[in-house]
């Protein structure tokens, strides 16, 4: 299916979405799966927060929400993304952007995969799956270079 980014009240990060679209298809498909309705909404701060209230009773601002809309193996669901905190993440944790931005893509996405991250060893796992498929993104960016 396809991967739709969209936004409301920000402007549209800069990263290639034809080729974050095509890796995320090869993370979903390495685990066995097929893409579904997959929605990226990126907002503010302010906008996330309320989502967070609104459906999740969390009074509090955060990077991500993923909605999950999973059926079996097709993989659905809305996310959105402050980039508000994800520009923050990237000082905080002296990465790039754009970096920053991919890995709150794919935190999402492993989420709909069924990845977790309420205890310490479940954020281990979310981490190095995150980093996994980061890895794979620069290999794809990589392959018209070689």
């Amino acid at each position: 299916m396809a991967f739709n980014y969209m936004t409301e009240a920000v402007k549209r990060p800069k990263l290639k979405f034809r080729l974050v679209s095509k890796w995320l298809n090869q993370v979903i498909g390495n685990r066995g799966c097929t893409a579904g309705a997959i929605t990226y909404i990126f907002c503010n701060d302010e906008y996330l927060k309320q989502i967070n209230a609104k459906y999740l009773d969390h009074h509090y601002f955060t990077d991500i929400v993923t909605f999950d809309y999973v059926d079996g193996n097709l993989i659905s669901g809305d996310m959105f993304i402050s980039i508000e905190r994800v520009t923050e993440n990237a000082v905080t944790f002296g990465s790039e952007l754009s970096e920053e931005f991919l890995r709150v893509i794919v935190h999402g996405l492993l989420h709909l995969l069924g990845y977790k991250d309420g205890s310490p060893t479940e954020k281990l796992e979310m981490r190095s799956a995150e980093n996994k498929a980061l890895i794979e993104f620069k290999d794809l960016s990589n392959e018209g270079i070689k």
